[in-house]
């Protein structure tokens, strides 16, 4: 199982503050733990809101804002993708973690699962199967 693990932001992250060396150096020890157990499959962490750009789509029509956006609490500061054999290994490594927005303020993370192929039902035909596994293919050339 895949999940996203994504780091939420914080004020201090959206005004562009970057972390200590302290955090740095405790990410970096929790990062190799991660690639140590084989659970690590990608990860980075994200520029402000303010140097993004949202697509919002109704019907037809795509309109395109400039951030920075407003919600920080609703924003992403990073990410993780993780194999794991469960939620319950996925929440053990997350609680392992060190916070993120440093030790001495609230930060978070969301751990979310990625939907495999096989959760998609009928509705994901051998054809859209094989156009998936193309697309991964090449995308994996990629990197």
């Amino acid at each position: 199982m895949r999940f996203m693990v994504m780091v939420k932001a914080t004020r201090d992250l959206e005004a562009g503050m970057m972390p200590s060396e302290q955090l740095l150096r405790a990410m970096g020890t929790y990062n190799e733990e991660l690639v140590n157990a084989g659970i690590l499959l990608a990860g980075d962490g994200l520029h402000p809101s303010s140097k993004g750009t949202r697509i919002t789509f109704s019907g037809n029509t795509r309109t395109v804002s400039d951030g920075p956006f407003a919600e920080t609490k609703e924003l992403i500061a990073g990410y993780w993708l993780w194999q794991c054999t469960s939620k319950e290994e996925a929440i053990e490594w997350a609680k392992r973690c060190p916070n993120p927005a440093g030790e001495s303020k609230e930060g978070q993370l969301e751990i979310r699962q990625v939907f495999e192929a096989d959760d998609f039902g009928a509705e994901f035909t051998p054809e859209l199967r094989e156009q998936e596994e193309r697309v991964r293919a090449q995308a994996n050339k990629n990197q």
